[in-house]
């Protein structure tokens, strides 16, 4: 078997003797002979296709552990990591990016200037228990400046999802000094620790309870999102449906590591479980934090799962498109998820983004907040 010396293959894989050195240490890439006089490494020729596969897979930035399951993979388990791994960095890097352009329009002053008509909410919320569910867990509110739905679940799913809710209701006051985005993490982590008190408190049998929460915090010009749990909010601008929020459910990185249909999920038995919530054990989740520019003419739906289980998107986008008054979409959208059997609890909020200007006494802008539970 024919010898490289560490230098020689460090030119070859083209990793530095350095990063060969704490891949041994780490197990990775064990060199095949260590001299036991003067503990040089020798690598086998064969080593090197694992080794390149190592270089490139660090290029791409993944974490070591993680190429340490992708390399002990087959070549076709090993693609569809891959891929499952660059669908979360793209993810990841287009949250980062939205960030960083409403970071740079903020201390510019870009978006103040571009933004010469003024702009408001037409808003409407409803909530139902649907025809299965004895209770209803689910929290809705819309305000004029704040639209939020959180689905609770376990023991203490009603209150879980109301104190959710509430620890952000201060959001639809008059804007406060900071930035927005610091706002809503503040106030997720105040709703996180408040479920987390009622969790504790009214734990059954070591069974849990939390909530989704799922809310758009209006500036004037811009909604920032904040999400956790498999809630949902959707966009329809002109003419298309895009859905802006992506679930934190098992099925949904099944589906994005390639190993699951969006057919197959609909049926899949853990279809209900979560991977992030408000008020779980462990360490608190992370929620997906973003700002999205508005346009005139845009319509938001943010909603819980007792929708878009049973009515699927294509249903949701006529809908969403037939209805002039958002308080009579609301109610068709709830309407074709109890047509669908009502298995759950279902919400819905819909905001149309509209030029400002004097409302009629009756017309939901600016008006009284609504919470439904």
């Amino acid at each position: 078997m024919e010898l490289l010396t560490i230098g020689a293959f460090a030119k070859a894989s083209r990793l530095s003797p350095k990063a060969l050195r704490l891949y041994d240490e780490l197990d990775l890439l064990p060199p095949a002979r260590v001299d036991p006089d003067t503990g040089y490494r020798y690598y086998a020729l064969a080593q090197l296709e694992r080794a390149r596969l190592v270089a490139w897979l660090r290029r791409l930035g993944m974490p070591l552990a993680e190429i340490r399951a992708v390399c002990a993979l087959d070549a076709a388990d090993a693609a569809r990591e891959i891929r499952a791994y660059w669908a979360r960095v793209d993810a990841e890097t287009a949250v980062r990016r939205d960030l960083a352009a409403f970071l740079v329009e903020e201390l510019t002053g870009e978006s103040r200037g571009r933004h010469t008509t003024m702009l408001e909410l037409r808003y409407a919320a409803r909530s139902d228990r649907g025809h299965v569910r004895p209770a209803n867990q689910d929290t809705v509110y819309a305000g004029r400046r704040l639209l939020a739905v959180a689905d609770g679940c376990g023991p203490a799913g009603a209150p879980a999802s109301r104190a959710a809710v509430a620890a952000l209701r201060f959001l639809d006051g008059e804007p406060a000094a900071g930035s927005v985005l610091n706002l809503l993490e503040e106030a997720v982590r105040g709703a996180n620790e408040a479920v987390r008190d009622l969790a504790r408190a009214a734990g059954e049998d070591g069974e849990e309870s939390g909530t989704t929460l799922t809310a758009l915090l209006w500036t004037g010009s811009k909604l920032a999102l904040v999400h956790i749990g498999d809630s949902r909010a959707y966009l329809l601008r002109d003419g298309g449906l895009f859905r802006i929020t992506h679930d934190h459910s098992v099925v949904q990185s099944l589906i994005d590591e390639g190993r699951l249909s969006q057919e197959e999920a609909e049926s899949h038995p853990q279809r209900a479980l979560l991977l992030k919530a408000l008020g779980t054990s462990g360490a608190p989740s992370v929620p997906d934090l973003r700002v999205r520019e508005a346009r005139d003419g845009d319509r938001y739906l943010v909603c819980s799962d007792g929708l878009t289980r049973v009515v699927p998107d294509a249903l949701i986008k006529e809908l969403l498109t037939a209805g002039s008054d958002p308080e009579a979409v609301v109610r068709s959208l709830i309407g074709a998820a109890n047509a669908a059997g009502g298995p759950d609890n279902v919400s819905c909020v819909v905001a149309d983004v509209v030029e400002a200007a004097r409302p009629p006494a009756s017309a939901g802008t600016g008006g009284a907040a609504r919470v439904l539970v």
